[in-house]
């Protein structure tokens, strides 16, 4: 892809002004720029936002807007944004009459995780292209006959997937799925800087709840978690550490009980509220640890989180759980999968055998495979090809 397009990328930084949530999404509307596209980002949810502050929903968008507006600012994009506030039906960042004329001339419209509330309202004369960033829950909705999910689906011409390995694990749902995965912006994240902290991870104890399909069920992160709970008595001296909020959406963590385990707990909002701090407590970090959505181990779609792909491009090795990632992600230099408890054991002591080897693998297989320039000139690419 060669010429100049005009992309609109969507996402979740206003809604939810979070350190990883901003990154998510932001890589995508930089990394997009930096090819020489002219990007927008737009958020319009059609949900009220989060309040980091107030812990829930606050009583205006204030915070939220400025967030956005200075995360954006902060890359030379402090014109090519929009937020749509619902209450009153407020727009923020870009004039009225200049956004809609974005819409109308967009080449792409590229609909991360789906956060466009009303698509219509974005049918121009560009491709809408869908980026499925929850495989496996995703393909459940429509297999279980989500008619409102499958109308929403059905409406974007092409469709991408964090799925790089949907098989025969996940649920058919019909839906020529292409697979992609997280651009990195690598120079964001190079660190000279010796770590810290021991091994980390950022994560929440429960997003959802769990579902259930012809029999099987697919689970959050807390199931897989408990299998690994004694896991610091195994591996002492190495500390391993956890920023995670007292609640989940769903379901408490059991904090004294992990605490008691040995785990270090530490407040998100402590250590990674923003942008900023968030990219420094992973840069901080010896290396990771940690666990994946239980539907995304037994479904093994080839998953792999923006987060992870984080850290490895800070050059700290990583050490998760197999997702089906392994069949597509070099493993065992930089980056483990694992599977069992002693195969969790084992890759972390293979870290701490050779360190500095482990550190520059992981920003190796960085390079290779989440540069920002492969990953979205591939995405445009296909995005932009007639034939899918």
């Amino acid at each position: 892809m060669s010429s100049r397009l005009r992309i609109i990328v969507t996402g979740l930084i206003a809604e939810y002004p979070l350190g990883g949530v901003t990154w998510d999404y932001l890589q995508y509307v930089v990394g997009l720029a930096r090819l020489g596209h002219d990007v927008f980002y737009i958020e319009d949810t059609g949900k009220w936002p989060y309040d980091p502050r107030a812990g829930g929903t606050g009583k205006s968008a204030d915070y939220n807007v400025s967030y956005l507006a200075s995360v954006m600012d902060r890359f030379g994009l402090q014109d090519h944004w929009a937020y749509h506030f619902p209450w009153q039906s407020q727009w923020f960042g870009l004039p009225e009459s200049t956004r809609k004329g974005v819409i109308a001339s967009a080449d792409l419209i590229i609909n991360v995780s789906g956060c466009l509330a009303n698509l219509r309202d974005y049918r121009g004369s560009g491709r809408l292209v869908y980026i499925d960033s929850d495989p496996v829950f995703t393909q459940l909705k429509l297999a279980r006959g989500e008619a409102d999910m499958r109308r929403f689906v059905d409406a974007h011409d092409v469709r991408f997937s964090f799925g790089e390995t949907l098989g025969p694990d996940v649920p058919s749902d019909g839906i020529n799925w292409l697979p992609t995965r997280q651009p990195i912006l690598l120079d964001e994240w190079v660190t000279d800087s010796a770590p810290t902290r021991p091994y980390t991870t950022v994560m929440n104890w429960s997003s959802y709840r769990s579902v259930e399909y012809q029999g099987r069920r697919f689970g959050q992160k807390d199931v897989e978690f408990m299998k690994f709970i004694d896991l610091p008595a195994a591996l002492t001296p190495v500390r391993l550490e956890i920023a995670m909020s007292a609640t989940g959406k769903m379901t408490n963590a059991p904090l004294g009980l992990l605490k008691r385990k040995g785990w270090s707990i530490v407040d998100p909002n402590d250590v990674a509220f923003d942008a900023d701090s968030y990219r420094s407590y992973i840069q901080s970090s010896k290396a990771e640890w940690g666990v994946a959505k239980n539907g995304y181990v037994v479904g093994k779609p080839g998953w792999f989180s923006c987060r992870s792909a984080c850290y490895l491009a800070a050059g700290r090795p990583v050490v998760a759980q197999d997702t089906g990632f392994s069949r597509v992600l070099p493993v065992g230099t930089g980056l483990f999968s694992y599977g069992s408890f002693d195969e969790a054991v084992d890759a972390v002591r293979s870290v701490e055998s050779d360190y500095a080897r482990h550190s520059r693998a992981a920003r190796e297989i960085a390079e290779e495979y989440f540069d920002c320039a492969r990953v979205l000139t591939k995405l445009l690419d296909e995005a932009t090809d007639a034939t899918l």
